[in-house]
């Protein structure tokens, strides 16, 4: 059997083990979050809600628009008929991808938004009642 290596200091425990047990992890992982607080009740416009899925449909079309552009190219042009061949596809498949990911983003962020309501609803209730 393997002896571990005592620390420097001689206890008998390895300084990764002492660092884990007083490392304060839970609230670090509270803090290095990006989720909202179910605390803040700042109320956010939809552009700032919905913002990045908009972007993301609108560059998805774009692409998936720029992609039946040069597959059509392969039919109309005979020169560079394989460029066109192989880029067109892929562009269609890259800009459908956008799309939908973007189309799917959208209701996810409203069934969030809807449980956040319910849950400042539920704390608001909460501490009517217990605060009494």
């Amino acid at each position: 059997m393997e002896i571990p290596p005592k620390s420097p200091d001689g206890s008998e425990k390895s300084p990764q083990f002492k660092e884990l047990l007083t490392s304060n992890t839970a609230s670090t992982l509270c803090i290095s979050s990006r989720s909202e607080s179910v605390w803040t009740s700042a109320s956010r416009s939809k552009w700032d809600i919905y913002h990045k899925p908009v972007i993301v449909v609108s560059v998805g079309s774009a692409i998936f628009l720029f992609g039946i552009v040069i597959t059509s190219l392969s039919c109309i042009l005979t020169e560079n008929e394989k460029v066109y061949k192989m880029c067109g596809p892929a562009f269609l498949s890259l800009g459908l991808m956008l799309l939908v990911c973007g189309l799917v983003w959208i209701p996810i962020i409203r069934k969030k938004q809807r449980q956040r309501q319910k849950s400042q609803f539920l704390q608001s209730l909460k501490s009517f009642f217990f605060n009494r």
